[in-house]
């Protein structure tokens, strides 16, 4: 039976692209049950799968179906920045109050993270990290988060050309926080723990960040568990938010 059709947006494929996910909605498919559902020709409903697989906002289960791709989840958690960014304010205020230290929210954007929030240093020596900022995913500590609960095969892409190795984003997952020493920057240390959204997916890296000489080379030891209680503090609030 095939699905109810809506008014064309007057670009074909994009309609076309639409109708597949709309049949993916109603659970996986095969090559076949996408062509008795969309009324695409097979060679049309095949090409568009694997287009929309190749940007995973189609995935294949066990058994080789069509499913919706874990692309949409994400677009759906950036769709709720905002519940992020409305906490975000005071939790990075009281990080910088407590560590002394400049604090930052990252973001990923595709091959980049983005600050989408700070709270700078009022005086002294400091980091500054202006509000959005793109910085490399191939260093430094909110990078190393960002990256390493991803998918085996982004977490191995993303490790081409990084000034880190997967041994230490394994490290990473492990103790739930990430730290450098002039990974990014020369003079420059930093901490980062994850922020995580309803389904326990990182959404976020919550940092802190500082010269060397008042941070010292093994920030961790120091900062470590302050940025993992208030990111995880972050966490609590946009899974509230989001209940």
């Amino acid at each position: 039976m095939n699905i109810q059709k809506e008014e064309g947006s007057g670009v074909g494929v994009i309609d076309k692209a639409a109708t597949v996910l709309g049949a993916l909605e109603a659970g996986p498919a095969t090559l076949a049950n996408l062509v008795s559902t969309t009324g695409l020709a097979r060679p049309t409903a095949h090409r568009l799968a694997v287009a929309l697989e190749h940007h995973r906002l189609v995935a294949r289960d066990i058994q080789g179906r069509f499913i919706l791709g874990p692309r949409l989840t994400e677009l759906a958690a950036a769709a709720g920045e905002d519940r992020l960014l409305a906490s975000a304010g005071p939790i990075l205020a009281e990080l910088r109050d407590h560590t002394g230290e400049s604090a930052q929210l990252y973001r990923r954007q595709a091959d980049h993270r983005v600050c989408v929030a700070t709270a700078e240093r009022p005086s002294g020596l400091r980091d500054t990290v202006p509000l959005g900022s793109t910085l490399t995913m191939r260093a430094g500590s909110a990078a190393q988060i960002l990256l390493a609960w991803e998918e085996p095969d982004r977490l191995h892409r993303g490790l081409h050309g990084a000034r880190f190795t997967a041994s230490m984003l394994s490290a990473v997952r492990r103790r739930g926080w990430a730290q450098s020493v002039g990974e990014r920057e020369s003079g420059v240390a930093s901490v980062s723990a994850p922020v995580r959204g309803p389904s326990d997916r990182v959404v976020a890296a919550l940092s802190i960040s500082g010269p060397i000489d008042r941070m010292t080379r093994q920030p961790g030891r120091i900062h470590a568990a302050s940025v993992i209680a208030y990111a995880e503090k972050l966490s609590e609030l946009v899974r509230q938010a989001g209940a």
